[in-house]
């Protein structure tokens, strides 16, 4: 009865595989299909790399010059279907140029998976496949004609002399896969080598900064960390001491919202007012008579009652309603302010004193055996000063050296400090008294900073290599003193929050987090067992009595129940889980957002192996044979032997899951490209939201998504050799991720390159290579040992041996390799400090897709035309869709700030201008990003930045009526041409005078680079103008 049972569970497990796998191929058709008709109709979702971005890259598949660029037609229909070709041929390296090193390694190693697996499955398939289902097995058991047939588990008692085979090929493949991680290191090192050291890199702030935490109070000065840094090659070049600000943050927000409710009640104005004034045209040529609103505020062509307002209270829905405008300018110029007079008072505490400074203080060297000039320190007996010496009977006075002197005058002078010099006299601390008043100057009325000085600084330097020098350097003589310095730190990578932590409570912090961390690794088994029952409610409320009442429900109901819900739980519980795990990483103290990433890698990727390998295989290999170990416990080693493969069924059906439909839907996009529609709808209000949804390129988080690819790794290699049919699916899988990723990084993509790591994330992805190795191993060995004969006698015992050896062989490897290649990751040695700056960076050695003349200046594009002096021209006629528009004008604003318009020549709107200035665009905003590292640094934006300038979009008169136009009521003409007439030139200059009386209530605003029509519609063809927050 038992073997009819296993047999058709096994049967069912094959039967769910081919079922798996032929849905999946579907989807995976279907999703192609669409994605190849949506591609070349959709630019900003599938494409937007050849416009977005400082480097453009040419797309996908080009049409030939001779069908026109805005021609669609078969032929042109046709081109787009060799989308396939042209990605496959597509150079991955060229990822490095678009998307720097982490997304560069991060398909260099789906490519490595590629170069490891192919050779597996050709081996394994050709060998190992025969080995365990020719002439072997059980032949009562139907799972023969299943998949388990080619499982490690399916080999004879009598044959397992066969198990031979599966030994020699795991050594051949360990081997192997060794090799391949051995060069994957060194070209990781070598590529990572050459980016730090590349001209462009090695001379930005990222390069040549560090920062340091766990300072001692005495070395939070300027001249303090000066004098300890300076003597490295090229001296220090600027220190930021980072300080508790205490309320600055929160007004800094306060004013940042305040621009943002701005921006969006501006444009929410003037669309007000085009609509109030278009009805008065209408009504005018209708022959009707409008009322003019005697309390309309003159400036914004509005009334009040009309205006945008707002309830300041909780949400905005409890509180007193405010004019939105008013409330927003009165807002901004109040923070201003506030912001003002915090930045004062931390530029005077942060004067510094004259004179130079000890790095070691007189307590510093205190408990030792010697003194600060090497001396040993004898005992000292206490000195005798009140003695009757010349036998008077009265007390004479002594020194601290025992010797008579005349009076007090003599005792004093005579005194050692504590530090066994003499002191000259009691005026002589005077001077330290002095120094202390000096140093209170500035200071509250109790002595302290009002902003104090955090334990932690970012140091710039003048050279590269004295930063690599400065990371690698004891910096004090304490333990946990200024022990954490981190290189390579962007000021947008920082977390300000996280800065302030002495080094015992960072440790402290580190244990807390990784406990928590590994006790939610095991008790989320819990929710996750909640929603399986929940999938198998018909059992539960068959066995549970109190549930009974659910199987009475509709069918539907119970269908939703069991069918529908159990999946979105458990889609919300993988959702919430690396929240949550980025939540610990930041609690443990990490001081960049980059280093949470990391951290997320790694407990993101332990989660994951427990859960969703180590549990499934052990309990599907259990239950599977449950029955068989409580009827037959002396059986239990040969038992599992041959039930543990079995769960290999489940790892197939992944792999197949992942490597069709999870690949094809990274394909179509088809959430982003209803997502992309939808922003523009529902949160394109204002210019700034408009361009960030359309040049803004989505990105991804490598904390979750490399943890997801080396789980693949991880089950590919454990069944490498135990179910080898999944060594073709692996290579299927990872063949697709390959392009998608391909593709994605070159055309779709866009990294912060603020916050890449130079490809950081890649050794990590190799130790966790590592892992599924040592189970695979693992798994071997225990099923080597627990291989049993008819008699049960053990039969593979050498094997299991053997496979202990290479454990050992693997394990030396792993701790060579780390040993020789940890050092180099992160900073430089001094054999490379003659080739720092010398080369040619990566974006110099190819040009653009769509470069420019390199005669015109690269911030500004000019087509024509003289410039003068101090002269911006900003091209704002950059999109199809503001060429669709019509709108054929360019701000130029002049050196004084003053800006007007300029009529463009209507010949420069061909596709091949609209790139040129897209690319302009996009080099300006790299150009402000650039700018705005340069001039305030690691300085926290609330004691540094500007206020974010408010971008109201410059008005313009088009789709406005024409007074031109036929009018049907001939007697009411004339008078309608003179209220069209008025109407145009009343709306033109609105948006400028909303500009201008926000500056006239101390806030900056602008109106370029983005327009808006006679509809109230918003076409954004520049970064936002002034500073910008980036």
């Amino acid at each position: 009865m038992f073997r009819s049972d296993i047999s058709q569970a096994s049967s069912a497990s094959t039967s769910t595989f081919v079922t798996a796998l032929v849905f999946n191929a579907i989807v995976f058709g279907a999703q192609i299909g669409v994605f190849t008709l949506l591609r070349p109709q959709f630019k900003a979702i599938y494409e937007p790399r050849t416009y977005v971005g400082s480097k453009h890259v040419k797309p996908l598949t080009p049409k030939p010059k001779s069908i026109a660029v805005n021609t669609k037609n078969a032929r042109s229909f046709g081109y787009s279907l060799l989308w396939p070709v042209a990605l496959i041929n597509a150079d991955f390296r060229e990822i490095i140029k678009y998307n720097g090193l982490d997304a560069y390694f991060f398909v260099r190693f789906l490519r490595m998976m590629l170069k490891i697996f192919v050779p597996i499955w050709i081996l394994s398939w050709a060998i190992l496949l025969p080995i365990s289902s020719v002439n072997t097995g059980d032949p009562t058991k139907v799972a023969d004609d299943g998949l388990v047939r080619f499982t490690f588990g399916n080999v004879n008692p009598d044959d397992q002399s066969r198990y031979w085979a599966h030994l020699v090929c795991v050594w051949v493949f360990t081997l192997y896969i060794l090799y391949i991680l051995r060069g994957e290191m060194s070209h990781f090192l070598i590529t990572r080598q050459q980016h730090l050291i590349d001209k462009k890199h090695s001379q930005s702030v990222q390069a040549k900064t560090i920062l340091v935490t766990g300072i001692p109070q005495r070395y939070l000065t300027q001249r303090a960390l000066y004098a300890l840094f300076n003597d490295l090659p090229g001296g220090v070049q600027k220190i930021w001491i980072n300080r508790n600000l205490k309320e600055l943050p929160d007004i800094y927000d306060r004013r940042m919202d305040a621009c943002n409710k701005l921006e969006k009640a501006e444009v929410t104005l003037m669309r007000t007012a085009i609509k109030l004034k278009q009805a008065e045209a209408k009504a005018a040529k209708e022959g009707k008579t409008t009322s003019k609103d005697s309390e309309a505020d003159t400036t914004s062509l509005v009334p009040k009652e009309s205006r945008p307002t707002h309830k300041t209270g909780f949400l905005g829905l409890f509180g007193a309603k405010v004019d939105t405008i008013d409330w927003c300018r009165e807002e901004i110029a109040t923070c201003n302010k506030l912001l003002e007079e915090g930045r004062a008072e931390i530029a005077t505490s942060e004067q510094s004193t004259d004179g130079e400074f000890s790095l070691l203080s007189d307590n510093d060297l205190r408990g030792g055996a010697v003194d600060e000039n090497g001396n040993p320190i004898s005992r000292v007996k206490k000195a005798e000063t009140w003695k009757d010496v010349d036998g008077d009977g009265e007390g004479d006075v002594l020194n601290v050296k025992g010797v008579v002197v005349d009076g007090v005058k003599g005792a004093v002078g005579g005194v050692k400090n504590a530090g066994g010099r003499v002191v000259h006299g009691a005026v002589g601390g005077v001077k330290g008294v002095a120094t202390n008043i000096k140093g209170a100057l500035g200071k509250g009325a109790n002595g302290e900073d009002k902003y104090p000085a955090l334990n932690s600084a970012f140091i710039t330097f003048n050279k590269q290599i004295a930063a690599h020098l400065a990371v690698q350097s004891l910096a004090h003589h304490l333990p946990y003193t200024m022990s954490s310095r981190y290189i390579e730190v962007a000021p947008s990578d920082v977390i300000h929050s996280n800065l302030n932590l002495n080094p015992y409570e960072q440790k402290i912090r580190l244990a807390i987090s990784y406990a928590a961390t590994a006790g939610l690794i095991l008790l989320w088994a819990f929710p996750v067992a909640f929603v399986g029952a929940v999938s198998n409610i018909y059992n539960v409320c068959a066995q549970a009595s109190w549930l009974a009442w659910i199987c009475t429900l509709p069918k539907v109901v119970v269908g939703v129940i069991s069918g529908i819900l159990p999946p979105v739980l458990l889609a919300v519980l993988m959702m919430l889980l690396p929240i949550i795990l980025r939540l610990l990483a930041r609690f443990e103290g990490i001081p960049k957002y980059t280093g949470l990433e990391l951290s997320l890698m790694t407990r993101f990727f332990l989660f994951q192996v427990l859960h969703s390998f180590l549990i499934v295989t052990l309990s599907s290999g259990i239950i599977a044979s449950l029955e068989q170990l409580l009827n037959s416990p002396t059986s239990i080693p040969s038992i599992l032997a041959q039930n543990l493969p079995q769960a290999s069924t489940f790892f197939l059906t992944y792999i197949v899951l992942q490597g069709l439909s999870a690949t094809a839907g990274g394909f179509l996009q088809i959430v982003r490209l209803i997502v992309y529609y939808v922003k523009l709808i529902l949160l394109g209000s204002a210019p700034r939201s408009i361009y960030g949804i359309r040049y803004s390129p989505g990105a991804v988080a490598w904390g979750t998504l490399f943890p997801s690819i080396t789980l693949l790794t991880v089950i590919s290699l454990a069944y490498s050799i135990i179910s080898p049919i999944i060594n073709g699916l692996a290579v299927l899988a990872f063949f697709l991720f390959f392009q998608l990723y391909k593709y994605l990084f070159l055309w779709v993509l866009e990294q912060d390159q603020r916050r890449d790591t130079g490809g950081l994330f890649f050794p990590k992805a190799i130790q966790h290579v590592l892992v599924g190795l040592y189970l695979q191993q693992i798994c071997l060995a225990a099923l080597f040992f627990l291989a049993r004969d008819a008699s049960d006698r053990a039969t593979s015992v050498p094997e299991g041996a053997l496979m202990v050896v290479l454990i050992v062989v693997t394990a030396g490897f792993h701790a060579i390799l780390n040993h020789s290649y940890h050092p180099l990751i992160v900073a430089l040695p001094l054999s490379l400090k003659d080739r720092i700056g010398s080369g040619v960076s990566v974006e110099e050695t190819k040009k653009d897709v769509d470069e420019v003349d390199e005669t015109q200046p690269k911030d500004r594009i000019s087509e024509g035309g003289d410039r003068k002096s101090g002269e911006i021209i900003r091209k704002t006629v950059n999109t199809p869709a503001e060429m669709e528009a019509g709108i054929e004008e360019e701000r130029r604003e002049d050196g004084d700030g003053k800006s007007r318009a300029v009529p463009t020549d209507q010949s420069a709107n061909t596709p091949e201008d609209v790139q040129k200035r897209d690319k302009a665009i996009a080099n300006e905003k790299e150009d402000m990003e650039q700018t705005e590292v340069e001039e305030y640094g690691f300085s926290h934006p609330a004691t540094s930045r500007p206020q974010r300038t408010v971008w109201i979009p410059h008005f313009t008169t088009q789709d406005l009526p024409d007074p031109d136009a036929t009018d049907n009521v001939e007697q009411h003409k004339k008078a309608t041409d003179e209220e069209i007439a008025d109407l145009i030139a009343t709306l033109k200059g609105m948006s400028v005078r909303e500009a201008q009386a926000c500056r006239d209530a101390g806030v900056d605003a602008r109106e370029e680079g983005a327009k808006m029509d006679g509809k109230g519609k918003i076409v954004v063809s520049a970064p936002p103008p002034g500073y910008s927050g980036l």
